[in-house]
């Protein structure tokens, strides 16, 4: 408590903060500002630096900005900056909000998914097979499989995934036969030769048959001029169009892309396929995740729910997701 003397005796003006409900107006124009870039991220330009597909990349962190502004509005007293939080606060639950949502009950008629990039530089990859086996899904997808761990992969998956596919460094384990495996191209045309990091197969499900895809998209990297994704744009762009041209209508698709679905990079990705409707399964790095790269979208079919599994020994944290297929069989 702070006394300040005045005519007629002393009046107490307290220290902690103001005692108004008014003012507030610049926080309100910072409340606004936010609430422009989280509800009009699309229209921010991704010149110089790709600036716009980095903003997305982290944009569901924009619900921390918005919560330290209501903090501040709150302090402060402002009815006026209260008021104007309102508006990140309704574009954040608008994009995000359903993802905090609990996952429905589990329906008949869906495939238990994994997807995980096991790194190249995994000590233990026999341990790291056990964990994704425990899970009990129908498909394990698994990148950045290199010899000798490939053949421990191999190993330790046979038992209770009799039918897989590799091709370069990536691969599908299912319970269910395979068919049609092919290698699918999505090699930038600056890549040399060698490349290899996408698959397709056929799964017979019980439920019908589904076009499963596996991919790992180009590294991206954030420096001094932006980030740095032309090579994992041109990658997506390959994949969008290979599955725009699958015959079969069910599609899965499981991957490290190297990108948010909110990252305008993979538009050729997420103009066609689902995204998972709840969960946010922040996937990477697995010290301390900070986005979700590693994705499960669908075609003819909903990625119901995804989570993350506990850390392997992988810099990524596997991810896992309920796709529920269409019943029109």
């Amino acid at each position: 408590m702070v006394k300040q003397r005045v005519r007629g005796g002393a009046r107490s003006v307290t220290a902690a903060g103001p005692t108004s409900w008014g003012g507030g107006r610049a926080l309100a124009v910072v409340a606004v500002v936010v609430a422009g870039v989280v509800a009009f991220h699309r229209v921010v330009p991704n010149r110089p630096g790709r600036i716009g597909s980095l903003l997305e990349s982290f944009l569901p962190w924009a619900g921390l900005l918005v919560v330290v502004l209501l903090g501040l509005a709150l302090w402060r007293r402002s009815a006026v900056a209260l008021v104007a939080v309102l508006l990140p606060v309704g574009a954040w639950v608008h994009l995000f909000g359903g993802l905090l949502l609990p996952a429905e009950a589990a329906g008949g008629r869906e495939l238990v998914v994994v997807q995980h990039n096991v790194s190249d530089e995994n000590r233990d990859p026999a341990a790291t097979a056990r964990a994704l086996s425990d899970v009990g899904a129908d498909l394990v997808a698994l990148e950045e499989l290199v010899d000798p761990q490939l053949a421990v992969y191999e190993k330790a998956l046979a038992s209770d995934y009799p039918h897989h596919v590799v091709r370069g460094t990536v691969g599908l384990w299912s319970k269910y036969p395979l068919s049609g495996a092919r290698l699918v191209d999505i090699k930038p045309p600056s890549i040399e030769e060698g490349w290899s990091r996408g698959v397709r197969a056929v799964v017979r499900s019980p439920y019908g048959d589904v076009a499963a895809y596996v991919a790992h998209l180009p590294s991206v990297r954030v420096g001094a001029g932006g980030l740095a994704s032309q090579r994992r744009d041109e990658s997506a762009a390959l994949l969008g169009r290979a599955i725009a041209d699958e015959s079969v209508e069910t599609v899965i698709l499981l991957g490290d892309l190297n990108g948010a679905v909110e990252d305008r990079g993979l538009r050729p990705l997420t103009s066609r396929l689902n995204v998972a409707e709840r969960g946010f399964a922040l996937s990477f790095p697995a010290a301390f995740p900070v986005a979700r790269i590693d994705q499960v979208m669908a075609r003819s079919a909903v990625v119901g729910h995804i989570r993350t599994l506990p850390a392997t020994g992988s810099d990524h944290l596997p991810v896992v997701a309920r796709v529920v297929l269409p019943s029109h069989r």
